[in-house]
């Protein structure tokens, strides 16, 4: 029985390997292309405390002002399904909004040695970035269905 090496592991969000599917974004050699991107490779930036990447990703108008995690914060990412993206469901239509975007998800968790999960519908936006004007989406702000 083998391991995998961590460079060989499974991404966190349920992809490949982290080096070919959310490492690139994180790193900053790739932009997301698609909302689903951006959403799981935040996913897998929270499970890292990754704060710079996910307030770099965070949208101007709601980005918090605050620390994202506390020193004292015992959480543990155990997984992400994502149930829809809009953009998939809209391909049809005639006239889909191609600067804004929906994914609802599922991501499991466990603090304080308790399971949870997180059920959201995030909002995403696509402008351009005002560091380089790279064309990029960001994580707007979202709400959490019955």
């Amino acid at each position: 029985m083998s391991k995998k090496s961590p460079a060989s592991a499974g991404c966190p969000c349920g992809g490949p390997a982290l080096a070919t599917c959310c490492g690139p974004y994180i790193e900053g050699a790739a932009i997301a292309p698609t909302a689903e991107a951006l959403m799981r490779s935040r996913y897998t930036a929270y499970g890292q405390r990754n704060e710079p990447y996910l307030l770099a990703t965070w949208h101007a108008s709601t980005r918090p002002t605050e620390p994202l995690f506390g020193a004292e914060e015992k959480l543990h990412w155990l997984g992400l399904e994502v149930k829809s993206s809009l953009r998939l469901r809209q391909r049809k239509a005639e006239h889909a909004d191609e600067e804004r975007d929906t994914v609802e998800f599922v991501a499991r968790f466990k603090v304080g040695g308790r399971a949870e999960r997180l059920h959201e519908v995030s909002n995403f936006v696509r402008e351009a970035d005002p560091a380089d004007g790279a064309l990029r989406w960001f994580y707007v702000d979202g709400h959490f269905p019955q």
